[in-house]
C-alpha cells in the first residue's frame, strides 16, 4: 500500500489511536510528533509510533515546529457539533464550546507551525453548526493566516467500508500551492469505488449499508452483541479499545487525501 514518494514530515493533532499516523506511515512519510490527551490513546501511540509525544494541546507550545511540518493533520472534538446533540445544526454550542472550541488551540498550532497543508476532520454536522456561522469562522481563521481552504463530506464507504460515517474533511493549503486549472483538491480523492472490496464480512453491495446482523450502538453498548459479551466478557480495556475505534478517522480516507497531497507536492 506504501507509495514511493519524497518523504515529507507529518505531525498530528487530537490524533486518537493514529489514523493519520498509519496513513502516513503507507505513504513512506516521517511521522514527527502526535498530541493527544486521552491516557490510554497516548499510550499506544507512544508504543506505536516513535515520535515527539505531547498530552495536552492547550499547555503545547508548537513554535520548535515552525517550518519543519509539511503536513499537519487534527480531528479536532466533534461533541459540541454533534447531530447528537440536537438535530439540524441549532443550538449546539458549537465553537463556543469547551470541546469543539479547541479548534482555536489547532488553529494556533497551524499559526506556530505554518505547514505546507492541513487536515482537519470533524462531524459532517460541523457546517451546520449554528446555522454554517462557525463554520464560516474557521475558514476565516484560516485566510487570515493565509491558507486556501476546500471541504468534503466523506465517508467511510467511499473507501469501500461497509457504513457510510459521514465526516467532513477540510484541507487548506499555504498560497504558494497551486493547483491544476479546473481541478479543485478532491477532484481525484477517492474518484472511484471497487465493488469487490464491499464483498468481505457478507456485506451487500450497496454503499453504506451496515454489517448484517449488526446490532445497533445506541441499544448495545459500542454495537456489541450480548452473544458478544457472553463470548468474550466486558473489561475496561474493550471499553478504551471501542470507544477510540468510534472516535477514529478512517485511515483509507486520510490516506487517499495524503495521495492527493503527495501528487501535487510533486
Amino acid at each position: 500500500m506504501m507509495m514511493k514518494q519524497s518523504k515529507l514530515t507529518h505531525g498530528s493533532l487530537f490524533s486518537g489511536i493514529g489514523a493519520p499516523e498509519l496513513a502516513s506511515e503507507w505513504m513512506g512519510w516521517e511521522n514527527v510528533f502526535h498530541c493527544e490527551i486521552n491516557d490510554f490513546c497516548r499510550s499506544f501511540l507512544d508504543k506505536r509510533f516513535k515520535s515527539t509525544s505531547y498530552a495536552d494541546i492547550t499547555k503545547t507550545d508548537f513554535n520548535l515546529w515552525r517550518n519543519r511540518v509539511d503536513i499537519l493533520t487534527g480531528g479536532f472534538p466533534c461533541q459540541d457539533a454533534s447531530k447528537a446533540k440536537q438535530a439540524g445544526g441549532k443550538g449546539q454550542l458549537g465553537l463556543e464550546g469547551e470541546r469543539t472550541g479547541l479548534w482555536w488551540h489547532m488553529c494556533r498550532a497551524v499559526d506556530e507551525i505554518r505547514p505546507l497543508w492541513v487536515v482537519a476532520e470533524n462531524v459532517a454536522n460541523i457546517t451546520r453548526v449554528n446555522n454554517g456561522r462557525d463554520f464560516a469562522k474557521i475558514l476565516h481563521s484560516l485566510s487570515r493566516l493565509g491558507y486556501n481552504a476546500e471541504w468534503k463530506i466523506m465517508y467511510a464507504s467511499d473507501a469501500g467500508a461497509p457504513q457510510r460515517r459521514a465526516r467532513c474533511y477540510l484541507v487548506a493549503y499555504s498560497d504558494g500551492i497551486r493547483l491544476p486549472e479546473g481541478e479543485s483538491f478532491f477532484s481525484n480523492v477517492c474518484k472511484t469505488i471497487v465493488k469487490e472490496r464491499r464483498l468481505f464480512a457478507g456485506t451487500a453491495l450497496s454503499v453504506g449499508v451496515a454489517w448484517a446482523g449488526q446490532p445497533p450502538v445506541c441499544s448495545v453498548g459500542y454495537g456489541l452483541s450480548d452473544r458478544s459479551s457472553e463470548l468474550y466478557g466486558k473489561s475496561r480495556l474493550k471499553e478504551e479499545v471501542f470507544h477510540a475505534y468510534g472516535n477514529s478517522m478512517c485511515p483509507q480516507l486520510v490516506y487517499n487525501i495524503f495521495k492527493r497531497i503527495a501528487e501535487l507536492d510533486n
